[in-house]
């Protein structure tokens, strides 16, 4: 059976069980994305993926192409364990180079999440720093 889904919000507040995980790891593998914003504490760094398409596979690669560079990573959907918020649920990317992709590995946190769009966030633990991501479907 598969699920219609337009929107599947997440916050702290939100008990997570398998199948929204699993709807979360539908809609991310469902299409091309693109980075349309990401702020790395303060700093609007978006251009640095201008012109980049980001597909997520099923068996857990990432690649970003730009037409002539291919840029492989890995990802998954995970409950994030270590949260005093059960429930949260963490976007996970890594990249192991080029340094401004390498940026974008971590554990991100899903704010909100539609067939269109996916919208993540970071507080970092040592400065307390904010980081913003978003991908949009093309």
């Amino acid at each position: 059976m598969i699920l219609s889904l337009t929107s599947l919000s997440c916050s702290s507040d939100d008990t997570i069980d398998s199948t929204s995980i699993q709807d979360a790891i539908t809609i991310a593998k469902s299409g091309t994305w693109y980075i349309s914003n990401y702020i790395d504490s303060g700093e609007n760094e978006t251009n640095d993926y201008n012109g980049y398409d980001f597909t997520f596979n099923d068996n857990g690669t990432l690649t970003a192409t730009n037409g002539s560079t291919t840029i492989d990573g890995i990802w998954s959907v995970t409950v994030d364990s270590s949260s005093s918020n059960d429930g949260d649920i963490d976007f996970n990317i890594s990249f192991s180079s080029p340094p401004n992709f390498e940026e974008l590995s971590d554990d991100w946190e899903i704010v909100s999440i539609s067939n269109s769009k996916i919208d993540l966030i970071d507080i970092s633990g040592g400065n307390g720093a904010t980081d913003l991501l978003t991908f949009q479907k093309r």
